[in-house]
């Protein structure tokens, strides 16, 4: 079944059935024996559009991937319970059974979180990580109260706190959460507090984020987080990881302290590589050139 993204150049879409449900990926580039291939994983409310100033530049040189993980983007919006361990099943699934080889997984946020449990769990997956402000919590003795809330793999658990999220566990409450924060002015917004660029928030990428809300299942997707099950802590994954990793922080991030966060990486993974970058949340689309140059040396250095 084919579709097409809007992209800086239009590329051929896909959909693969995995479990039961449609996945939507592109791929862009030729096979290079010579370099493993990226697998580019968006972050919460994005999807495959989010990387398409990416895979732009990165498909010249290398074969570049992109999916949308489960419950997100053009993927089907199943009412199941969402986890980073069903997404990196996911993930290490379509590694193994489409793209047939280990990649380089290139995750923001909350798919920076899914693609650490891939290369630390399925090592035979990945052969390098890039993670860009990517989610996730560390064990919580090792933090304060703030830096877990600002760790948390859940963009909407930050921003409304315990008790409100306890409040929206009931399904009504949720759904009215999930009405208002998918209106595109409120998308506008918000994508405004995270973007340090504001030229960056553009028409195009508010109607990115807004289309899949309308899709069927999508409130359910919503509630979901608020059960979500917070998954395997990072720092006994990066206690597993065993291959090369590249941090890439958008400094100005309001939900993540950069500076403390990559403290606890280095601690647990002190082999990594590093940058910090003028950017906010999402420095991928913010400050491709950046991005892709930085991808684009670490992995002809490292692998």
């Amino acid at each position: 079944m084919q579709a097409t993204v809007t992209t800086t150049a239009p590329i051929p879409g896909n959909y693969w059935n995995w479990r039961g449900h449609k996945i939507y990926y592109v791929r862009a580039g030729e096979p290079d024996g010579q370099r493993p291939p990226l697998l580019l994983v968006h972050g919460f409310g994005a999807s495959t559009d989010h990387w398409r100033k990416n895979i732009a530049q990165l498909s010249g040189e290398f074969q570049v991937w992109a999916i949308d993980l489960l419950g997100f983007g053009r993927a089907a919006k199943a009412n199941i319970a969402y986890s980073g361990d069903l997404w990196r099943d996911q993930l290490h699934d379509f590694i193994t059974e489409v793209i047939g080889q280990a990649v380089i997984l290139v995750g923001n946020s909350l798919g920076g979180y899914a693609s650490l449990c891939v290369a630390a769990q399925r090592p035979s997956s990945a052969v390098g990580l890039v993670l860009l402000n990517s989610a996730g919590p560390f064990t919580e003795t090792e933090e304060s109260p703030v830096a877990r809330r600002q760790a948390s793999p859940n963009a909407a658990r930050k921003l409304l706190g315990k008790s409100f999220g306890l409040l929206f566990r009931q399904p009504w409450a949720s759904f009215l959460l999930f009405q208002y924060l998918r209106r595109p002015s409120v998308i506008r917004k918000t994508l405004q507090k995270v973007y340090l660029d504001q030229t960056a928030v553009t028409d195009r990428l508010v109607e990115e984020i807004y289309r899949p809300s309308c899709d069927r299942g999508a409130a359910q997707v919503f509630a979901s987080v608020f059960s979500t099950p917070q998954g395997e802590k990072v720092n006994v994954l990066l206690e597993q990881l065993t291959c090369p990793l590249l941090l890439l922080w958008g400094e100005a991030d309001p939900w993540i302290d950069c500076k403390q966060r990559s403290a606890r990486f280095r601690q647990h993974y002190p082999q990594l590589t590093e940058h910090f970058l003028r950017a906010g949340h999402c420095p991928h689309d913010e400050v491709p050139d950046q991005v892709n140059h930085l991808i684009r040396s670490w992995a002809i250095a490292h692998l």
